[in-house]
């Protein structure tokens, strides 16, 4: 059973920084592709940051620069770092892996006051 828990949402200010880790149980983590996406209110899930199995990475255009998504085989935890946040960026967060078809976390919010 492939298990993903997020953690570190929460409330910041427009311009400063939060953290996001996913943790993974349950699968070979080492094999998959991890993502992260977000989901505002009365808007579709969307693609944030996505990292391959061979640590290849890919932004959405509205984060690149400002977000930096890695993973540590060794620990199965895929990270968001999230820089110069904007009142854009509240969404509920959701670890995922394998890609939409695959396994997702309960997801964690984010909300950045202007």
């Amino acid at each position: 059973q492939v298990q993903l828990v997020e953690s570190g949402g929460g409330l910041v200010q427009s311009g400063g920084s939060l953290r996001l880790s996913c943790a993974a149980s349950g699968s070979i983590f080492r094999l998959y592709a991890m993502g992260w996406y977000r989901q505002a209110p009365g808007k579709q899930r969307e693609l944030v940051a996505a990292v391959t199995s061979g640590f290849m990475t890919n932004y959405a255009d509205s984060v690149k620069g400002r977000f930096t998504i890695s993973r540590d085989n060794a620990k199965k935890t895929v990270d968001l770092q999230m820089n110069s946040l904007k009142p854009e960026d509240t969404a509920v967060y959701y670890c995922n892996q394998g890609g939409p078809g695959g396994y997702w976390g309960q997801g964690t919010q984010v909300t950045v006051s202007s």
